[in-house]
């Protein structure tokens, strides 16, 4: 196959990627009762060690500040987070997870990732380092595009 048709591919799967993906969010959304956008900024939150401020969620998601305080509202009502006084700081606000309800949370993603993890079994080291560098210039493409957007 000639470059510029396996790029041709590549779009077209790219798209058909991304485009499963945001449905699957979505299923994943509904069977919780929540917006797509809640449990993605849910997902990051429990990769992050350290409790983040709304502001912090906002420059993560790209979303401005009103929107993430609505969306820390609606995780907070969930049950998913609390509000904090920071320590240091009592003027700062920080989101802290609610281990319960986040275990639940990480339960059924566990058990919908399995298949994901299968995928993976007959790929070499080498073959997983390029999905990883791919999915890093990914993300950092993505955040670009939404800071210019």
């Amino acid at each position: 196959m000639r470059r510029v048709e396996r790029l041709a591919e590549l779009n077209r799967v790219s798209r058909q990627y991304l485009a499963s993906y945001v449905l699957f969010n979505q299923a994943v959304a509904d069977r919780l009762g929540m917006h797509p956008t809640d449990v993605q900024c849910l997902n990051l939150l429990t990769l992050d060690a350290e409790p983040l401020t709304t502001g912090q969620i906002a420059e993560l998601t790209g979303l401005t500040s009103g929107s993430a305080t609505r969306l820390v509202d609606r995780l907070e009502r969930a049950g998913y987070v609390r509000r904090e006084r920071g320590t240091d700081d009592r003027r700062r606000v920080l989101v802290l997870l609610v281990d319960d309800k986040v275990a639940e949370f990480g339960r059924m993603w566990a058990e919908l990732s399995a298949g994901w993890d299968a995928i993976f079994d007959d790929y070499t080291e080498k073959e997983l380092a390029l999905l990883v560098r791919h999915m890093r210039r990914t993300i950092e493409l993505g955040a670009a595009q939404r800071t210019r957007l």
